[in-house]
């Protein structure tokens, strides 16, 4: 029986249009913070577009059915008859042939058409940012709050300063025509979660929602899954980042301009958890600085070499442009592993006192930084340390879940008087 004194548990319904498990951070915070909720004593379930986040057992979990369009063993495949005869799937079909991002907006049509009967099975649902339309039209029958990781804002904006033509330009900015939408939505809804004061600030500014809107809860970082492992000896000179290879945000680019600056005065190996992209930006790039036999790109793996990688490594850097949160950060100081990071966006937030900070977009910073953590191990070995007692004192999803939780009951009484 719970004490009277108690919160009743919460029925919860949290919707996640694209939840990767294996790349981005937002299959992580399904993941995670679905279990922590349901350790809560809530009950959870997680509607889902593909990829399908992993969830345990005792989560529910309900796939609403796609073209699943980005599937990468049948990439921009062509639909049957059949299918298109659905005009959800005919619109996300047609958006996608003229190169723009549909999911979003068609997963919120879907989730509503799903939710619509079952409404009163939930005290409030939980968007993971698709922010579309479907979910304002939930939102008037049930309380409704969403999570903006970050500003998807700046995402749009260094995507088309980067490209290199201004077709490519066009394609990008039709690429990011979902924003408009995310915007109206965002500011039409009561509570927003968000995961850092610096995501709170920019989404704020960016979409002009005021400040009062927003409950600020850092992502948790577990460390059951990330730690030191004994007995593995972290290798001199070894560097590892584990960002997405050919997206300009995430600041690679920066990161091998400065790994060509520490070649010239020593040896060192690059280690990047992911894939990189056959004749993409980052493959020329490396070919023009002459830098291929000092880089492994190790494809997806699985967690517990992913771990083993962090053990083996004597830095990892973090070269972002911007981050909402910063996930890799977090999980490297899990680790024990010496982070230097950018400034950009919520980073220093994540870090702290524990690591070593640098201007984003600058390689000269990074290379000066990352050979002074790898010529004095001793200081590197106290950062680590600190890094690890930051995460286990800060970042817990046991934390975030609590958090969570207020954050709806709030949605719920605010609702509820309205």
């Amino acid at each position: 029986m719970i004490p009277k004194d108690h919160p009743a548990p919460l029925r919860i319904c949290l919707l996640s249009y694209r939840s990767n498990p294996h790349c981005g951070g937002q299959g992580v915070y399904v993941q995670h913070l679905s279990r922590a909720l349901k350790d809560l004593g809530h009950q959870v379930d997680v509607i889902s577009g593909p990829p399908d986040p992993i969830l345990a057992e005792d989560i529910g979990l309900f796939r609403l059915p796609s073209l699943d369009l980005y599937n990468p063993d049948d990439l921009f495949r062509m639909p049957t008859l059949r299918e298109l005869a659905d005009p959800v799937n005919l619109i996300e079909w047609l958006d996608v042939s003229t190169m723009g991002f549909p999911e979003p907006f068609t997963f919120g049509i879907r989730a509503y058409k799903f939710l619509k009967d079952k409404l009163h099975q939930y005290d409030v649902v939980h968007d993971n940012q698709s922010l579309s339309y479907g979910i304002r039209s939930i939102g008037k029958y049930i309380p409704t709050i969403a999570t903006i990781h970050h500003p998807i804002t700046v995402d749009r904006d260094l995507a088309v300063k980067t490209a290199p033509t201004i077709w490519k330009k066009m394609q990008q900015m039709r690429w990011y025509s979902f924003v408009g939408m995310q915007k109206r939505i965002s500011r039409s809804l009561t509570h927003i979660i968000t995961v850092s004061k610096s995501a709170r600030n920019d989404i704020g500014k960016d979409f002009k929602i005021p400040f009062h809107k927003f409950r600020i809860v850092p992502n948790g970082i577990d460390t059951d899954l990330f730690y030191p492992i004994p007995g593995v000896k972290r290798e001199k000179n070894r560097i590892i980042v584990t960002n997405s290879a050919d997206t300009p945000l995430k600041g690679l680019n920066y990161l091998l301009q400065a790994l060509s600056k520490i070649l010239k005065t020593r040896t060192a190996r690059l280690i990047v958890v992911g894939s990189c992209k056959k004749n993409g930006y980052i493959e020329s790039l490396i070919r023009e600085l002459g830098i291929g036999a000092c880089i492994t790109f190790t494809g997806r793996i699985d967690h517990n070499e992913f771990v083993r990688q962090y053990a083996r490594a004597a830095v990892a850097v973090v070269p972002s442009v911007y981050e909402g949160f910063g996930l890799p950060a977090g999980e490297a100081m899990a680790c024990g592993l010496p982070v230097v990071c950018t400034t950009g966006g919520a980073l220093p937030e994540v870090v702290g006192d524990a690591g070593i900070l640098v201007p984003p977009a600058d390689p000269e910073a990074l290379a000066g930084s990352i050979t002074r953590l790898l010529d004095n191990p001793e200081q590197a070995a106290a950062i680590g340390r600190a890094g690890r007692m930051r995460v286990h004192k800060h970042f817990s999803w046991k934390r975030a879940a609590e958090m969570t939780a207020e954050a709806y009951r709030e949605a719920i009484r605010d609702y509820r008087r309205l």
